[in-house]
């Protein structure tokens, strides 16, 4: 059974109908208005949602001047909060090397080619023939910095690799790192450790054998140094740590002396020109002895060297490389110390020995990334009247190589070298030498 509404309901239910249809259109506007400030009220809650997003990015940031970016030098960064920009890099290299006869005090004569090191005489060395060692001591890492100042850029470079103290080969090869170079600058004013002046470094030539042909000056020690630029070039003077090697009477065996009183003085100016890079160097040095076998009074002496060095392009990426150099001061600075910077005489007096030295160095682009040098090389000394018989007389060397680089931070190739070393009473030896290498860039 069904109730209809008691009258009065009925009658309040017939007044809002009516008032319905009445105020019709005015109820759809305010939907309208409705559905308006809903989305309105949408989009504000999506834009606090966003700018709340923002707020938490932002925070978890790193603060303004704290943040890592790049460099002003290509493939550096900066360091946060400063201006100065740091660039790392070095390589990691494997030398393979067979040698017809070991060549090896300490290692390393087997492991790079060390003029001295090579067995002179007939019978020499006849016990340790064809050899082999795998090496990665060569491998080096570097740190370069750059700030700009009211002085003009601070730079430095701190470099080193593994051809320190010799590691144990039966287990684990732990060679010890060494320090090759730690060498700042500002404006024209430079000091640390880095190759002596008395040398063209971008004049080298591209060999896989770390110690490179036996007519090169190779020097890295403590200077100070001031390089002036000019239109096409720079000149260069620097004072650097001196250290005497003598050989007394009656012995091969150098002896240091620790009483330097003077640096050895050089200069330098490199110029390009239409037909090549080149540069003149000039050195100067005080030699000393402080053994009891050679009195003060007669123990020391002055000379001087002058060398030239140059990069002349020849064919299409070809070029052909270059150093001589000539005086009776150069010593310890010829390849690895092949000469003595002086020689005791018996009457206890520093005598100099005359030296000429170079290369020559070829090097052709098969192809791009393929390339072989050439390297041909010799250093003489003209050591005084009665010299012990064991003093080192001269030197020869030759280095042919292929070398394939893959990707600009990959090269890879062999090597053939052959050496010989000549003392000063004629005895003299040979050494024949292949290398494979592997070097991988970062």
């Amino acid at each position: 059974m069904h109730h209809r509404p008691a009258a009065p309901l009925r009658g309040t239910l017939a007044t809002l109908l009516a008032l319905a249809f009445s105020a019709g259109p005015a109820l759809a506007q305010s939907d309208k208005l409705s559905d308006l400030e809903a989305k309105i009220d949408a989009l504000d809650s999506q834009l606090k949602d966003l700018k709340r997003q923002q707020e938490q990015v932002k925070a978890a940031a790193p603060a303004e001047g704290q943040a890592v970016t790049g460099g002003a030098t290509p493939g550096s960064f900066r360091l946060p909060g400063s201006r100065t920009s740091v660039t790392l890099g070095g390589y990691a290299k494997l030398d393979a090397i067979y040698s017809s006869r070991s060549a090896g005090v300490a290692q390393q004569g087997d492991q790079f080619l060390f003029p001295s090191q090579i067995p002179v005489g007939a019978a020499a060395g006849a016990n340790e023939r064809e050899q082999v060692t795998l090496h990665a001591r060569q491998s080096r890492f570097f740190f370069r910095t750059s700030t700009p100042s009211a002085w003009g850029e601070v730079t430095s470079l701190v470099e080193g690799d593994f051809f320190g103290a010799d590691g144990n080969e039966s287990v684990s090869n732990s060679h010890a790192l060494r320090l090759r170079h730690a060498y700042g600058s500002v404006g024209n004013l430079s000091g640390g450790q880095f190759w002596t002046n008395f040398l063209n470094e971008a004049a080298y030539a591209e060999t896989l054998d770390f110690g490179g042909p036996v007519g090169q000056i190779f020097v890295r020690q403590a200077q100070v140094r001031w390089t002036q630029p000019f239109a096409g070039g720079d000149w260069s003077v620097s004072a650097e740590n001196p250290e005497s090697v003598v050989a007394l009477p009656g012995s091969a065996t150098l002896f240091r002396a620790d009483d330097d009183k003077l640096p050895d003085f050089t200069a330098r100016v490199r110029f390009n020109t239409g037909v090549g890079r080149y540069s003149l160097q000039a050195l100067i040095r005080n030699i000393r002895a402080d053994s009891a076998a050679a009195p003060a009074v007669a123990a020391q002496k002055s000379g001087g060297a002058i060398g030239i060095a140059g990069i002349v392009p020849t064919f299409g990426q070809d070029d052909f490389r270059f150093n001589v150099n000539a005086g009776n001061v150069i010593g310890r600075y010829q390849e690895l110390g092949f000469f003595a910077d002086g020689i005791v005489n018996t009457a206890g007096e520093i005598e100099l020995a005359d030296v000429v030295s170079g290369y020559a160095a070829y090097r052709h682009f098969w192809a791009p990334g393929l390339r072989s040098s050439l390297v041909v090389s010799a250093a003489r000394a003209k050591n005084p009247t009665g010299s012990f018989g064991g003093l080192n007389r001269r030197s020869e060397s030759a280095h042919l190589n292929l070398i394939w680089s893959p990707d600009p931070k990959v090269n890879l190739g062999a090597e053939y070298i052959h050496a010989k070393r000549v003392v000063e009473d004629d005895r003299s030896g040979s050494l024949n030498r292949l290398q494979l290498s592997a070097q991988y860039s970062f």
